[in-house]
């Protein structure tokens, strides 16, 4: 009964690590926002900067401007005085104009300001940043390339999006497996207690 017992609190534990885990590895990046700014945002109450006024967690990044100064919308065009935080992994981080976030122009060089889908932005920062990938391959406001090398740019833009795919592929195995290790640890646990009442049971008969 004891043996029992443990196992199921054992288990109820390995599950719950599990689940948080996993919650943490499925959570969405904060868009926009500086490295060391996620702490800022981290909480479930948060302030604007400017200490006007505080907003909830699920406000941050609503299309709706709640804060003056922008605090509140860092990853999207809401507010007119807002920054986006491009990381440019590979080249030089900057910050932008939030009214350049989505408007169909590649801004960023990992094409973070364009994740609404309508423009397809390939990563050039480790091919030297995104002034180089402007000069030449100018996308148009439309969202077409424009230029002799256009045809190369649609390939790569291909290629980033395949890229992405692989990527949310290789989480979503890593919390698979991650799964069946607690599954397994699980099963262990409970035949080596199961082996241990038995023993015990044979040893008082």
């Amino acid at each position: 009964m004891d043996a029992c017992f443990i196992t199921l609190l054992i288990a109820c534990f390995l599950l719950a690590s599990s689940f948080t885990i996993v919650r943490s590895l499925s959570k969405p990046p904060l868009l926009g926002v500086h490295p060391l700014d996620e702490q800022y945002f981290a909480s479930e109450v948060i302030k604007c900067k400017d200490n006007s006024k505080s907003f909830s967690r699920d406000r941050l990044n609503d299309n709706f401007c709640d804060c003056v100064d922008g605090t509140d919308e860092p990853g999207t065009s809401a507010c007119p005085a807002g920054k986006f935080y491009c990381k440019n992994i590979g080249s030089t981080p900057q910050f932008l104009f939030s009214s350049r976030v989505n408007d169909h122009f590649c801004d960023c060089c990992d094409g973070s300001d364009e994740y609404d889908g309508s423009v397809n932005c390939p990563n050039t920062c480790i091919m030297g940043g995104n002034i180089e990938y402007k000069t030449d391959h100018h996308f148009s406001r439309v969202g077409g390339l424009v230029g002799d090398l256009g045809h190369v740019g649609a390939k790569q833009a291909k290629s980033g999006v395949s890229l992405d795919d692989l990527i949310q592929k290789l989480k979503g195995l890593k919390i698979l497996l991650i799964i069946q290790v607690v599954i397994t640890i699980i099963v262990v646990v409970f035949r080596m207690l199961r082996r241990r009442a038995r023993s015990k049971r044979r040893r008082y008969h």
